[in-house]
């Protein structure tokens, strides 16, 4: 059933709760049958309001940082695995109580907390992230094997094995990829770190795996799991986020204005890219609208401009199937995963409400944003 937006509040992100059971039955099939653990990664997606779902089926997350490794604790309840580029020593002791495993970035940091986590009350299992200096991902901004990469340990700071204590590598190579790049990753891994393997339990092939996504061979990435812990005897775990919320849900805006200099027309929106869509601007991309084209040469045609005074603050352009008028929805597709995580209150502009649309066709509200909550992250 498609949600009626026109009895959404404006703006407000939606996720379809009838699409996000297709996508966590889609993610538990492959994890049966491949025998991975798949866990969601925060990062892409933290709508912790529709957790109980997520629990239905599966049990676990990624966190990186002190606040995701407790959300995935107190809200999935059960313990984080927990990777951070930097672990702060005065944060180390929390993360402990809310992690299973803990994942170091560099050897330095393994080396400086390896002692408190050995006399730890409780067993937590440590991992290091590996580089592989081997990516297919084209967007530098999401690139993590980029020359000088801040991002894991490589091959050559490893000849001399592991050290002590050390149960696990993790590496984050992929980005909205299939499984056939998974493939060529793993055989570079193979070569460069398989002489590590028999020293480990079990490896973290990281997030990246965009396993909803139509066209994506799951078949060949349950096929490719089973041979890998056939020949390695590895426990693997996969941690995707946007897959288990890729095209679930919308961002619903409202027209407010419509400005025309320069014979283009800019229709002047509730929400803003800079605050609420910040992928867009970042990587850029332009995201994809109901009702819309981006075929400009015919058709009402507009850019979008957002609500704040950044000048930047705007996108464009689409062709729309009828003219524009203030109090008409503009409906942003696919804006659950990673837009929803990244946004701010720049500018004091108004934070979207969160919602659902339940599977028995009923909108309902999760949260809705108040001058509060602008005021209580400045002082």
């Amino acid at each position: 059933m498609i949600p009626d937006y026109k009895r959404l509040p404006s703006p407000c992100y939606v996720i379809d709760e009838a699409r996000f059971r297709n996508n966590l039955a889609l993610i538990q099939h492959v994890a049966d049958e491949s025998g991975a653990e798949i866990i969601l990664a925060f990062k892409g997606f933290a709508m912790w309001g529709v957790f109980p779902i997520l629990r239905e089926y599966i049990g676990g997350a990624a966190a990186s940082s002190l606040n995701e490794a407790r959300l995935c604790f107190e809200e999935i309840g059960v313990p984080a695995h927990t990777y951070s580029a930097v672990f702060k020593e005065d944060d180390f002791s929390d993360i402990l109580k809310y992690s299973s495993h803990i994942t170091f970035n560099s050897l330095a940091q393994y080396r400086k907390y390896s002692n408190i986590l050995s006399k730890y009350s409780k067993k937590i299992s440590a991992g290091l992230r590996i580089n592989p200096e081997f990516s297919e991902v084209s967007y530098g901004l999401y690139n993590p094997c980029s020359p000088g990469s801040r991002l894991g340990v490589t091959s050559g700071n490893l000849s001399d094995g592991l050290p002590d204590g050390i149960e696990g590598l993790h590496f984050h190579v992929l980005f909205e990829s299939d499984s056939y790049a998974l493939e060529k990753v793993l055989d570079v891994i193979k070569t460069k770190f398989g002489h590590l393997f028999p020293q480990i339990r079990w490896i973290n092939m990281g997030g990246g795996h965009l396993i909803t996504r139509k066209g994506y061979d799951t078949n060949h990435l349950i096929e490719l799991i089973r041979k890998f812990r056939s020949e390695t005897g590895l426990h693997v775990i996969l941690e995707p986020g946007s897959a288990f919320a890729w095209e679930t849900g919308e961002l619903v805006a409202s027209v407010e204005d419509i400005v025309e200099n320069d014979g283009i027309k800019t229709a002047m929106l509730d929400v803003s890219f800079t605050a609420h869509m910040p992928d867009c601007l970042e990587m850029p991309y332009k995201p994809g609208i109901l009702n819309a084209s981006d075929d400009c040469s015919s058709g009402n045609v507009y850019r979008l401009g957002g609500n704040s005074c950044l000048s930047g603050d705007f996108m464009g352009d689409w062709s729309f199937e009828s003219e524009l008028k203030p109090g008409d929805r503009v409906v942003f597709l696919d804006m659950i995963h990673y837009t929803m995580v990244k946004t701010t209150t720049f500018n004091g502009v108004q934070h979207p409400s969160i919602g659902i649309w339940t599977s028995d066709g009923k909108f309902r509200l999760i949260r809705e944003f108040t001058y509060e909550d602008y005021k209580n992250r400045l002082s």
